[in-house]
């Protein structure tokens, strides 16, 4: 069991609905639970069929340099990078409407 951290922004309902059956709802969008990486990987995949034009992060615990991994779903200006094999994030300049 570890740690999960996901945050959604501009999701269905129906995701949302859908996490909180196994995760705790701290604030809007802010889900937070202690589950098996059975259970993670199950999430993960209700988050990339049902959350349409929205995006998601994921972020739990786990046994490396940074002591946490992260994965992301849909369009957001954070883009995940690896720096010599170390996870960061990058941010997309803002794009001018």
């Amino acid at each position: 069991m570890s740690m999960v951290v996901v945050v959604t922004e501009n999701v269905p309902p129906r995701l949302r609905g859908r996490l909180a059956i196994w995760l705790l709802e701290i604030r809007a969008g802010v889900y937070v639970g202690d589950v098996s990486r059975r259970i993670r990987e199950m999430i993960w995949q209700q988050v990339t069929i049902l959350a349409e034009s929205g995006n998601v992060v994921m972020a739990w615990a786990t046994n490396n340099e940074s002591g946490f991994e992260f994965q992301t779903w849909g369009e957001n200006r954070r883009v995940p990078v690896d720096w010599d094999g170390l996870r960061l994030v990058s941010f997309l300049p803002v794009e001018n409407q």
